[in-house]
């Protein structure tokens, strides 16, 4: 099993930035794919980005709506994998639950962006931006 915990979100202004944290440790993978989602109250839950880690080399993937304000980064440790959502230039409309969202590479990169890829989830942590 893996474990997912997150960390980081809160009330920011518009404008302003936030960083998400997701430590994954249990019986992690030496190649993975991890995402972040986000679901705001009444839609339903959306890719915002993902990254994949496999021989050294990471790939990264964003939604349209994040691309040129979010960054996605992962860092491996002992037995835990740590995935960071940078989140900059925020916008109202980013206020919403973020998922963080781990599993094995899909055998199609673009499939990351599909929530049923992944069978272990955080628990959420809620990011509001005011305006």
């Amino acid at each position: 099993q893996v474990q997912l915990v997150e960390s980081g979100g809160g009330l920011v202004q518009a404008g302003g930035s936030l960083r998400l944290s997701c430590a994954a440790s249990g019986r992690t993978f030496s190649s993975y794919a991890t995402a972040w989602f986000r679901q705001a109250p009444g839609r339903e839950r959306e890719f915002v980005a993902a990254v994949s880690w496999s021989a050294g080399s990471a790939n990264a993937y964003y939604a349209d709506s994040v691309k040129g304000r979010f960054t996605i980064s992962r860092d491996n440790a002992k037995n835990t994998v740590t995935v960071y959502l940078q989140m900059n230039s925020l916008k109202p409309e980013d206020t919403a639950v973020y998922y963080c969202a781990y599993d094995l590479i899909p055998p199609r990169f673009s499939a990351v962006v599909a929530a049923t890829e992944y069978r272990y989830w955080g628990q959420g942590t809620q990011v509001t931006v005011s305006s």
